[in-house]
């Protein structure tokens, strides 16, 4: 079990430094051949200005978590929503992207099983 928990932790983290570096350097192109509603709401997250910026930086302080075996358990607290809408975008608007994703979230969602005896304080009632 360690050794998957490694495994998983560490490609999901190369995933996300990938993934933040290359929209940081404008290495890969923003996607093309939207049309409709899709265009229209990835239009709107550029015309934001911060968006995406800020989703890139928390993507590469966690995937940099996740490589470095530190802060894991945040990591995966942190990184939890933006990974869920990512899930939701391509459920809706880029079904294609499925397959990488949904292999992704399940990888979070390990993670999250991994570290459950860390987020029993955040589930006690008092």
């Amino acid at each position: 079990m360690k050794i998957a928990i490694i495994i998983v932790r560490v490609l999901i983290g190369l995933l996300l430094v990938f993934s933040s570096v290359t929209y940081f350097l404008n290495v890969a192109p923003p996607p093309e051949g939207l049309a409709g509603d899709t265009k229209t709401f990835f239009d709107g997250l550029a015309a934001s200005k911060y968006i995406l910026p800020v989703v890139k930086v928390f993507e590469l302080l966690c995937g940099l978590a996740f490589i470095s075996g530190r802060f894991v358990a945040l990591a995966v607290v942190l990184i939890f929503p933006i990974m869920l809408n990512i899930l939701l975008i391509n459920a809706i608007h880029l079904p294609s992207g499925l397959p990488i994703v949904i292999p992704l979230f399940a990888g979070i969602l390990f993670l999250a099983y991994a570290n459950r005896e860390k987020y029993e304080l955040l589930f006690e009632a008092k």
